[in-house]
């Protein structure tokens, strides 16, 4: 935030515009533009000529994301594989504060500890080698959505592995939705992961705020959407997101220390949109066409001269959103 801050600052006392790069991300939030970095960058957005662009992260296969429905018909089970020398790791559960239901804890040798108390605050549960914190969190003043926190903790070196599941029993439900997050598979086992993942809803945040530029990847060379791509759409709020794509897959890019090198992700595919954002923001405001080309009217023109991938008929869509960029079609001329 103090970077971004930092950057708008310059650009508005300089009397300049400015595309603002930002390939970062994590899972961690209700995905649906409400988190306090979201809530800053559309805030900030608004100062000066500014574009800030965003990466959706590399999260599409990573099985960190599960959602469903509840119904008061019968209770639903949330399997999650933790591999073996697992050291800590979190789930997030996020629902409607408006929603009622008890969450029990299946251990993978078949206990059943709860269900366990829904008073807001911490609690400690201990099983094995694992100690599990759980806190039920309270809606912020910018969100109605409730988080139900649980932080996995070795007794010793590793958490127990095995199938562990989650069991919520409905007591008063109303929408009924919910949806459980892991941290970034990168920080974990190769087999922790949800066993009936959901694939859509896994943009890392905070390509999932409303006035960025958030930016999928696809593969170029084979003209594909890049399947470990976060995919939309938002939570909640079901915004299109990500707004486009570039190419994320074998990118020869700088190397550090000298040199250059094959890369692929999502954090390289938002320069390609970053750097076209400052191309039409100069052929506007510094060339003289439009001094108002920057901001959502950018991110329109992007979305309007967005090209359509060979199979793909349905647009937006959760993969690529409007399509993939597309810079001289763009151009409104």
């Amino acid at each position: 935030m103090r970077a971004v801050n930092f950057a708008v600052k310059e650009a508005v006392d300089n009397q300049m515009p400015v595309a603002v790069n930002l390939s970062f991300g994590n899972t961690y939030g209700s995905h649906d533009g409400t988190s306090l970095l979201e809530t800053f960058l559309d805030d900030i957005s608004n100062y000066g000529k500014t574009v800030i662009v965003v990466g959706t992260g590399n999260e599409g296969v990573g099985a960190g994301h599960i959602s469903g429905t509840l119904t008061m018909a019968s209770p639903q089970e949330i399997e999650l594989s933790v591999g073996n020398f697992q050291q800590s790791f979190s789930v997030q559960l996020w629902k409607s504060y408006a929603d009622l239901f008890d969450i029990s804890i299946v251990t993978p040798s078949g206990e059943v500890i709860g269900p366990i108390s829904s008073r807001l605050g911490p609690q400690t549960i201990r099983y094995g080698n694992t100690q599990i914190l759980l806190y039920y969190g309270k809606p912020g003043p910018y969100s109605v959505a409730q988080e139900i926190y649980l932080d996995f903790l070795p007794a010793d070196t590793y958490v127990d592995s095995g199938i562990w599941k989650f069991r919520l029993t409905p007591r008063q439900i109303v929408e009924g939705k919910y949806d459980l997050w892991l941290p970034s598979s990168g920080v974990l086992n190769q087999s922790t992961r949800f066993l009936r993942a959901t694939p859509e809803t896994t943009l890392t945040i905070p390509s999932t705020a409303s006035k960025v530029i958030s930016v999928g990847a696809y593969d170029d060379t084979y003209q594909s959407y890049a399947d470990f791509s976060g995919r939309g759409f938002t939570r909640r709020t079901n915004q299109v997101k990500p707004d486009l794509a570039a190419p994320g897959v074998g990118i020869i890019a700088a190397y550090a220390g000298g040199g250059y090198d094959s890369v692929t992700g999502t954090s390289f595919a938002t320069p390609f949109v970053t750097g076209s954002s400052a191309l039409l923001m100069e052929w506007g405001i510094v060339d003289g066409r439009d001094p108002f080309l920057f901001g959502e009217k950018i991110k329109a023109y992007l979305i309007r001269g967005a090209r359509k991938l060979p199979g793909i008929t349905q647009y937006p869509n959760p993969e690529l959103g409007y399509g993939v960029l597309c810079v001289s079609d763009s151009l409104p001329v």
